[in-house]
Parts: C-alpha cells; sequence; structure tokens
C-alpha cells in the first residue's frame, strides 16, 4: 500500500491511504481520479477533512455521491470513507431526542422500533426514500448531508427542528434545521466538518405521522412531498402540528402558517382547507423538467390535507385498537 510523498506517511491515517484510478474510459460515465482513505475512527476522520479541507469528501452510502462523481458533477481531489468507522453507527434514543449517527444507513432506521417510537414522522418518510437496495447502502445523514431539495429526509429534519452535530478537530458545534439547509445541494458544513450526527426531537406517546408525495413514477424523484407530525389533546384537538414540504423551493419549507392554523383544532375540514391554502402564500417554487410552478403550487394543498388526514387517521386506528 503506498503512501503519499507530499505528506511524508507522518500521519497515522495514511496507512489506509489508497489511490483510486479508474480502469475505463472516463469520457463516459467514470469518476475522476481521486485519492481514498478508510480511516477506522472518528478522530482520523476529522484529522483527514482537517489536512485536505474543501478537496475532501466524506464517503458513507454512496447513492447520491458516486453518481455525482460519475457524472463529473463534483470532482473533489479526496474521498474519506467512513464505513470501517463502526463508533459512527448508532441509533438511540437520549433525553435530547432520537440521534442516529453518520454510518447509520436508513435500512435500519426504517426497521427500528425505537425510531418508529421516537420519531414517528422519520418511520413514515423512509420508505419514500429511493427503493430498498438504496436504502440498505444509504444512510439518514448522508441523505440530509446531500441537501437535495427534494430529499425527503429533508422535510422530516426540517418539520421537527432537528440538531444536526457538526464536528472537526476543533470540536464540536450544533445547528438547527433551518441554519443547516442553505440551498440546493449547498448547508452549512465548513470545509473540515463533517455531520457526525443528527437528533430528531422526540416526539409525545400519543403522536401520529404521515408523508405522502407525488412524482413521475414510483420512488423516483418527488415532484412535491409533505411531512406531518401531529400530537394530541385527550379530546383529540392538535396540541402540536409539524409540517414540511419538499419541491416548493432550493430548501425544504416549514409550513407555519398551515401549523397555526390547524393549532387547537381536530382537522375539521373548513379548519383543514384553510390551512392548506394558506400553506402557499409567498412561496416560489422552481419549474422544472418534471414539473412547472403552477402545478407544484397547485398540488401542494391537496397534499397537506392528505397528510393531515392520514396522520390523523393512524391515531383513530390505533385508539380503536
Amino acid at each position: 500500500m503506498r503512501s503519499s510523498k507530499r505528506n511524508g506517511g507522518s500521519p497515522a491515517w495514511l496507512r489506509v491511504f489508497t489511490p483510486y484510478e479508474p480502469k475505463f474510459r472516463t469520457d463516459i460515465v467514470k469518476p475522476p481520479k481521486f485519492e481514498y482513505y478508510a480511516p477506522e475512527t472518528l478522530q482520523e476522520v476529522l484529522e483527514v477533512l482537517a489536512f485536505y479541507g474543501e478537496d475532501a469528501r466524506v464517503l458513507a452510502g454512496g447513492q447520491s455521491l458516486v453518481p455525482l462523481l460519475n457524472f463529473r458533477i463534483m470532482q473533489p481531489a479526496v474521498l474519506v470513507s467512513i464505513n470501517h468507522c463502526q463508533e459512527l453507527a448508532y441509533l438511540q434514543q437520549e433525553e435530547s431526542g432520537l440521534v442516529c449517527g453518520a454510518l447509520v444507513r436508513q435500512a435500519q432506521a426504517e426497521r427500528s422500533d425505537e425510531a418508529r417510537r421516537a420519531c414517528p414522522l422519520l418511520a413514515a418518510a423512509l420508505p419514500w426514500v429511493g427503493g430498498r437496495a438504496n436504502r440498505n447502502r444509504g444512510t439518514v445523514c448522508g441523505s440530509l448531508a446531500h441537501a437535495d431539495p427534494l430529499a425527503e429526509l429533508t422535510a422530516v429534519a426540517t418539520a421537527l427542528d432537528a440538531t444536526f452535530i457538526l464536528s472537526s478537530v476543533h470540536g464540536r458545534r450544533e445547528v438547527q434545521a433551518d441554519e443547516f439547509f442553505l440551498g440546493d445541494l449547498s448547508t452549512c458544513v465548513e470545509p473540515g466538518e463533517m455531520l457526525e450526527a443528527v437528533c430528531f426531537p422526540a416526539s409525545g406517546p400519543d403522536a401520529s405521522a404521515a408523508f405522502v408525495e407525488v412524482g413521475n413514477r414510483w420512488h423516483g424523484f418527488a415532484v412535491v412531498g409533505v411531512g406531518a407530525q401531529l400530537e394530541f389533546e385527550p379530546d383529540g384537538r392538535y396540541k402540536s402540528v409539524r409540517l414540511a414540504a419538499i419541491g416548493v423551493g432550493g430548501t425544504p419549507v416549514r409550513l407555519q402558517a398551515a401549523q397555526d392554523i390547524l393549532l387547537g383544532t381536530r382537522g375539521e375540514p373548513d379548519a383543514l382547507s384553510e390551512a392548506a391554502h394558506a400553506a402557499s402564500a409567498g412561496l416560489e417554487p422552481p419549474g422544472g423538467f418534471h414539473a412547472d410552478a403552477a402545478y407544484r403550487l397547485r398540488v401542494l394543498p391537496t397534499l397537506i390535507e392528505r397528510a393531515v388526514k392520514q396522520a390523523d387517521g393512524l391515531r383513530n386506528a390505533q385508539q380503536g385498537d
């Protein structure tokens, strides 16, 4: 195994250095040349990232990053795999909520009873994320760090105001969802940092949730999607309403106006219709190949009503059981 001449072989993480050179035609769909590291501890990961800065990208499941490499949309000089760093593969409920480490696969979270109890909206959204093969490799944090404005998990984090834990050799910092997502494929993660974990606030025991979306094909990219999580008073009124949408902006959008209208109601038809239509005010969805802005605005109220009704119906079904 070769070591890098320019680095002198001194850092411990150079033991796992492997240069990658494409063996096929690189003018089709093969990535450019990059250096590859596979550290086994978080500290080593952070040391590599600190050394290479903006030239490095973290590789976990690769479901978003690898296609971008193949099409040369992204051309990092260094990839840092965290797949041997098992200390990042934790999914656990803490006092602050459900904490999901950077190496937790989407399929692992989808199957987790603890995740289903602590964060029903996450459980509701995960089956919409790609296909089963994608979820077997893709990670929860990887999808969030990629920041695709059509990614379902970004709506979950935005609706619940999740906390993002960013780490570097200089320490940790925490940011909320509205600070984390800056734009299309853009986050507040600085060079030398990585998204170590995300914390979804734990919901109450009576919470229920639903995620709905429309797209051009099953498990393809969403055109518009809505996540809803409700908590209830004993008489059935909503004591907490969490709503967020994808596909109606460059980042996931918290539907605050709709939340405010629904809070304290039982989701009566008039209140739900008013909330659904109020959510569109001030939005400027992007146009695109799959749908124009007018269609996205037109379908959004329908999806809001559908998501709230499904979440409410799940609660009623659970009470009936």
